[in-house]
Parts: C-alpha cells; structure tokens; sequence
C-alpha cells in the first residue's frame, strides 16, 4: 500500500484493540472496520508491554482495510522498539502517536522512521496519526498538522483530554472538535473522532457518530466490533447522496469543456465549492 492510499484509504469506522489478547486482534482485523488500531499504549498494563510487541511483529495484512498501531508515548521505556517493531512489519500502514504536543516529535520520529526503513529494506512508507489528548497539544494543532508528510490524521483522544482539563469526558467537546478540525483541513489530514467510553451500540453512540460526521469528521473510534455498523451508517452516504454527487460533477464537468466554472442543476448554482462537498461524498464510497 503506498502512503497515498493511506492518506487516502476511508478511516470511517475505526477499531480499537489491545495487542496483548490474539483472540480480539483476530476478530478486529477480520471485522468490517475501515481501520483496526491494535493498540500498545493503554489497553496493555506493564507486565504485558513486550508480550504485545512480540504480537505487532506477528500481524499479516488485513485483506480489507488499513492496519495501525498505537505505540506507548515518547519518553517510555517502550517507546522506542514499538517503533522499530512497526516499522519492520509491512503489514503496519501507519503508526498512531500518543499524548503528541511537540511537531519536533513527529518530525524526530518521521526521520527515525526513514533511518529504519532504509535499514530493513521497507517499500511503502509508515504513515503516522497524531492523537490529540491534552491542552498543549489542542493548542498546537495547527503545528502539528503541518509538521511532517508521514501525517495523515488527527485523532481526538476524549478520556486523556478530559483529565488534563478536569472536565468530565461526558462534557461538551465543541471547542476542540473545532480546533482539531480546522488543524486538519489546514494541512489536508483526515480528522478522526475519539470514540465514547462504552461499548454499547445504542442511541448514545447514533447521536455522537452523526453529530462526528455533521460536524464534518471523517470517522470515528470504536471500542467494541458491534459498535462498528453503526459508525459506517452514520458516515456512509445512501444512494441518493451518492447519485446526486455523480450528477452534480458530471454538470461541472460538462461546464467547464464549455469555458465555465460555474453552472446550474436542479435549480442550484454549482461551483467548485459544491464539487468539493460532491468528492467527498464520493470518497466515502471509495469512488475517486
């Protein structure tokens, strides 16, 4: 997979599971997930941070879906050979980077990387994924996004976030839903939605997953596999949006082998604003 599809490939729906229970990674990894993050950080207490490497080194590729992993902070004991451990798996398409406040990190890590590519002869770059979880680092969003091209998203971790703060995780997020999003457009990231702590797939987690896409997300994070059909929904366009999409740049198109940039459809005014939002339909259904 070339780091083009990876920024590229839909992360709607994305799964996360600790590296140190097989039975659960083989279930993710099988799952209709966009994307599984097998995770290091978190999920795993100390006592089983090598036992989880050792499963990282081990994963195949997913026959349908993009592979993360989430590796322990900078700074840890265990930070620097998850990294190795990722990198010399090409079944890992992109490394998701904890509690990240500093672009020099991402930028010392994007090097690391290119040093540890070269050494075990990897093809396709590792991307990364920078998890927004405290005050400095939703302040420093903007830097961060732009700080490397091995970035490919932004992740708003809630629980971290929440404590850091000393507001309740069930609190309003809009301010750094914001700041995150507009971090991510700026440089051209996807930005991905934390997931609710809880694995249930009831009205709780329609609401967050839709108000996630309203708000212009790209996906969200899911901690249980009966959680994932639900996200899919919230961010999959029906078949109307789709078809309206199709029309919409067909009409554009046509306009502009005629020398216009703008035209009219089913009463609208079209431009390459509303081409924008009919592509990004698209891209939800993997039609580019």
């Amino acid at each position: 997979m070339t780091a083009d599809s990876v920024l590229k490939g839909a992360r709607r729906a994305v799964l996360s599971v600790p590296a140190d229970e097989p039975r659960k990674v083989l279930k993710a990894l099988a799952s209709a997930a966009d994307e599984v993050v097998v995770d290091l950080e978190d999920a795993v207490s100390i006592d089983h941070k090598e036992l989880a490497r050792l499963a990282v080194a081990g994963l195949g590729r997913r026959e349908r879906g993009l592979l993360a992993v989430r590796v322990n902070a900078v700074g840890s004991p265990w930070y620097d050979d998850d990294v190795a451990a990722c990198a010399t798996n090409a079944a890992v398409d992109t490394v998701v980077v904890p509690k990240v406040e500093d672009p020099l990190l991402l930028r010392d890590l994007a090097s690391r990387l290119d040093a540890l590519e070269r050494a075990c002869g990897r093809v396709a770059p590792l991307g990364l994924q920078a998890l927004i979880e405290s005050p400095a680092g939703l302040h420093r969003s903007v830097d961060l996004a732009a700080s490397t091209d091995r970035l490919v998203a932004l992740v708003i971790g809630y629980a971290d976030l929440a404590a850091s703060f000393g507001r309740h995780v069930d609190s309003s997020w809009q301010f750094a839903q914001d700041a995150v999003l507009l971090a991510a457009r700026l440089a051209g990231l996807a930005a991905i939605d934390g997931p609710l702590l809880s694995v249930a797939a009831d009205d709780a987690l329609v609401r967050a997953a839709r108000s996630a896409e309203r708000n212009g997300f790209d996906g969200k994070w899911v901690i249980h596999p009966q959680q994932i059909e639900v996200v899919l929904q919230a961010f999959t366009p029906d078949a109307e949006a789709v078809g309206d999409a199709q029309e919409i740049l067909a009409a554009l198109a046509e306009a502009a082998r005629d020398g216009r940039g703008a035209c009219e459809w089913r009463g609208r005014m079209l431009d390459e604003a509303i081409a924008a939002q009919a592509r990004r339909v698209l891209s939800r259904v993997g039609i580019q």
